[in-house]
């Protein structure tokens, strides 16, 4: 089955150039896939505006009662000091939301085997009633929400190895053990959140496992913490539907965080992700495009996703690996990790 692609021309209506999160970034994107002749080798469908019923799935009402306020004025309002809305923003923020439900109904009703959503604003740090971070709906959740709702999928796995904790979606999910949120972040960083001790609360008590990381840590310590963490626990839960937060701001070269993958190693965090999906849930994996700030990381790294569930083997990595080594012993979190989650 093809790889479906869901994006519109309408995400760069969100932007503030002199912001980290401008149009540019998904420029870069659209501008590599097509360079590498990808874009013309997957199911380009178009996606459609989140609906209310399926934004407040997931949000309150007065969160999405202030965004209609903001598509009411008539300039630029920042609504914390890192997020910024456009009167137009909040069309945007709907269409993306509708993008990665769009991506879920093509997956889940076998039009595409697989599925990657191009989409911005980004969504993982809105919470239910606040939007912060650069996000304004949690794309990603409203789509795990819509997956339960529309077609009686009852456990979802969100994977999220953004640089930054998707403390919107941690939240959201907090208390489900229908939904297992795993999160790789640097830590302590912004947003804050993602403790190793936060593990859910209630019925969900287990169903959140966070990886909070020390600055520096690159490929061999994502390799280690996917064997002996993500694999076992992903295994264990049995998902019937991955969603990925993808963000390219753990990179080595990224301006605003300071964690050290590589496009390589990114390439095998996805690829590891799309064989679990093979093997747990007959392909059906979604990614989903969050974090990355270096232009030719994120682009590239995209490329190298799409190739991914195209099933090709040639991995683009024009930075290779950073020019110097830091030494830091993960064993002591895994250790942590497997005594708390009993893997």
């Amino acid at each position: 089955m093809p790889t479906a692609y869901l994006t519109d021309d309408s995400f760069v209506k969100h932007d503030f150039p002199q912001h980290p999160e401008h149009a540019g970034r998904i420029k870069a994107v659209w501008q590599a896939l097509d360079a590498a002749g990808l874009t013309d080798q997957l199911l380009r469908l178009p996606p459609s505006p989140a609906a209310d019923e399926q934004i407040l799935a997931v949000h309150s009402a007065e969160h999405l009662q202030g965004l209609v306020a903001v598509a009411q004025g008539d300039r630029m309002v920042r609504l914390d000091p890192d997020t910024y809305a456009l009167p137009v923003s909040t069309e945007v923020a709907r269409l993306a939301a509708g993008a990665v439900i769009g991506a879920v109904d093509s997956v889940l009703s076998a039009d595409a085997g697989n599925a990657l959503a191009i989409v911005r604003p980004p969504g993982h740090h809105a919470t239910a009633s606040r939007q912060m971070g650069f996000c304004l709906l949690n794309n990603i959740a409203i789509a795990a929400r819509h997956a339960q709702s529309r077609y009686g999928i009852e456990r979802v796995l969100i994977l999220d190895y953004d640089v930054h904790h998707g403390n919107g979606t941690n939240d959201i999910f907090y208390a489900d053990p229908s939904v297992l949120f795993i999160s790789t972040h640097q830590y302590p960083f912004y947003p804050g959140s993602g403790a190793l001790a936060d593990i859910g609360a209630d019925d969900g008590a287990g169903a959140t496992i966070n990886i909070p990381l020390s600055a520096g840590q690159g490929d061999n310590a994502f390799r280690s913490l996917f064997a002996e963490i993500v694999r076992p626990a992903i295994e264990r839960f049995q998902p019937e539907l991955m969603l990925i937060s993808a963000g390219f701001d753990a990179h080595w070269v990224d301006p605003l965080a300071s964690m050290r993958l590589t496009l390589e190693g990114y390439d095998c965090l996805a690829r590891e992700c799309i064989q679990l999906a093979e093997r747990l849930c007959d392909g059906r994996i979604i990614f989903v495009m969050e974090g990355g700030y270096d232009l030719t990381a994120l682009a590239q790294g995209w490329c190298n996703i799409a190739r991914a569930l195209l099933g090709q083997d040639e991995v683009s990595d024009p930075y290779g690996a950073p020019r110097t080594k830091i030494s830091a012993d993960i064993q002591p979190l895994i250790d942590g990790l497997r005594r708390i989650h009993r893997l």
